[in-house]
């Protein structure tokens, strides 16, 4: 479900909300994927994983991918203060965070998600559940689990014992919808001194009690580095193509040939960069699959290339700039955008 996602993040912040990192910040990859790699072997059996740096994101990529837009940086920092004011929720003080996502499909075209994040930092969790507690003014129960203290909130409870007025405008709203939307019960308990496990209580009690992991071919798909803002990897649901508006067989054909997905968000001072991998079952599945997306390539590149629009021009360039590659099994992309480009789209918005 969507709303869980944002129940989540949000409970994770409002634990995270008192104590700042105390820890000297690194940036060297090694570290930072040693970090990566110990929070994922936390997660029980997943589908998907994914790893975000939300206090990365923040605090450098997001300022410098919106450098030419001060007005929309401004408003999305004054809506996390907002945000904290309303909530309790400081996202600010987000380190590292592993998310693991189990799926189930409920039909054809549709699929349910039920995911648990693992927030690690330089805190004391115990003192953030005791805070999170007497900030809820009782919404929550306790429950015990392999002699942990889970605490099961309810995030709709919370925010409607605020009284801040929400601000008029496109991103106020969005975040408004958010907030509104945390109506799902999210557990929360300490998996050590400096480690929080959030989601589902099922998840959660999965997470505790440690019985499966996240399997080899998902996890080590998982790609992190330095400049990674987010890295992702996940094993695709049978019939993908049913969940995508596609009029096109082949094109579908291809896309349900995808057995997992893998990606990364990486945001440099000179660039930001997309890469996505697919792994197909069969080599000659990936060589099809590589074949379709050039072919898109040069319609785009063209279509958008020949146009007198000068962002339409930028995403010509994107599109034509892009690299696809393929080895056995693998199809590889990577779309380089630079921040000149970035200026240029965001400039004025």
């Amino acid at each position: 479900m969507k709303t869980r996602f944002l129940t989540i993040a949000a409970i994770a912040v409002m634990l995270i909300n008192v104590i700042g990192f105390a820890g000297a910040d690194t940036s060297a990859a090694k570290a930072k994927k040693l970090q990566a790699t110990r929070l994922v072997s936390l997660l029980p059996a997943s589908d998907g994983v994914a790893v975000f740096d939300s206090k990365r994101f923040l605090n450098d990529a997001l300022p410098r991918v919106l450098s030419a837009n001060q007005p929309m940086l401004a408003e999305i920092i004054a809506r996390v203060i907002e945000m904290e004011a309303r909530t309790g929720i400081d996202l600010k003080k987000f380190d590292q965070v592993a998310v693991g996502i189990a799926m189930r499909q409920v039909s054809p075209k549709e699929i349910d998600y039920e995911p648990v994040a693992i927030a690690n930092g330089d805190i004391n969790a115990g003192a953030l559940l005791a805070i999170a507690k007497l900030a809820s003014k009782g919404t929550y129960r306790e429950e015990k689990v392999a002699g942990k203290s889970v605490f099961v909130f309810s995030p709709k409870d919370v925010l409607q014992k605020t009284t801040i007025k929400p601000a008029n405008s496109k991103i106020a709203g969005w975040i408004d919808k958010a907030l509104t939307g945390l109506t799902k019960e999210v557990a929360v308990t300490a998996l050590d001194r400096n480690t929080l496990a959030i989601g589902s209580l099922l998840r959660v009690r999965s997470t505790i009690e440690a019985n499966t992991r996240v399997a080899a071919d998902v996890a080590g798909l998982l790609s992190v580095r330095e400049t990674s803002v987010l890295s992702f990897a996940v094993k695709a649901p049978t019939g993908m193509s049913n969940l995508l508006p596609l009029d096109n067989d082949e094109l579908g054909a291809n896309i349900d040939s995808i057995e997992y997905l893998s990606g990364s968000l990486d945001v440099a001072a000179a660039a930001s960069t997309v890469q996505l991998l697919a792994r197909t079952r069969r080599a000659d599945q990936a060589t099809g699959l590589k074949d379709t997306l050039e072919g898109l390539q040069v319609v785009g590149g063209a279509i958008f290339g020949g146009s007198k629009r000068a962002d339409q021009k930028i995403y010509g360039r994107m599109i034509k700039n892009a690299k696809i590659e393929s080895r056995g099994n693998d199809v590889s992309l990577e779309v380089m955008i630079p921040q000149a480009d970035i200026d240029s789209l965001l400039a004025g918005k």
